[in-house]
């Protein structure tokens, strides 16, 4: 391997590894203040679907047919008052965002657990069945008490996924690398 080749690797793993920190810094903080996670999110959501609203305004001056301008225009405003109650309403907002988040874990428990059997044979990969089956864990609780614990459970929950998710990176490329060195050694 080339010295260029070795210098390249050698910093995108250290971008890896501070983009694996910085998740493991943004989990804690959700973990300490999980209603405000919660409503940082929320607020994220009703921003995007905003945004998505005026999309599809412009998209309804760009389409042609009376039907097609119609159509679009519907769902911009179906997108912009939904938008607009979320941010209104961040409560109500945190319990259909709460609902979102244990289908959203439930999907990535699946997809994790999927990923460290196709990648078994790396070292550290155990680490990324950990992550799939602790978000199928936190999609159970958050079906279990989506209406009761909404206000803490999408912070908190979230931040445990992205704790995780930051510990299972860190420890994967952290073992590719010493198997790396090992192997160029």
């Amino acid at each position: 391997m080339a010295e260029t080749d070795v210098v390249a690797t050698e910093r995108s793993h250290g971008v890896s590894i501070a983009i694996s920190v910085l998740m493991i810094v943004i989990g804690l903080l959700a973990l300490a203040m999980p209603l405000l996670a919660g409503v940082a999110v929320t607020a994220i959501f009703g921003w995007g679907l905003i945004l998505m609203g005026f999309l599809h305004l412009v998209l309804g001056w760009q389409v042609r047919g009376l039907g097609a301008h119609i159509w679009e225009f519907f769902v911009a405003l179906v997108y912009l008052f939904c938008g607009i109650y979320t941010l209104m309403h961040p409560l109500a907002g945190l319990v259909g965002l709460t609902a979102i988040l244990g289908a959203y874990l439930l999907i990535k428990g699946i997809a994790e657990l999927v990923g460290g059997l196709a990648a078994r044979r790396i070292p550290g990969s155990g680490w990324l069945l950990l992550d799939g089956v602790i978000s199928l864990v936190l999609a159970g609780i958050i079906w279990a008490h989506v209406l009761a614990a909404a206000t803490w459970v999408i912070g908190t929950l979230l931040g445990f996924s992205i704790l995780f998710t930051g510990f299972s990176r860190l420890l994967l490329l952290l073992s590719v690398k010493r198997s790396y060195r090992t192997a160029t050694v």
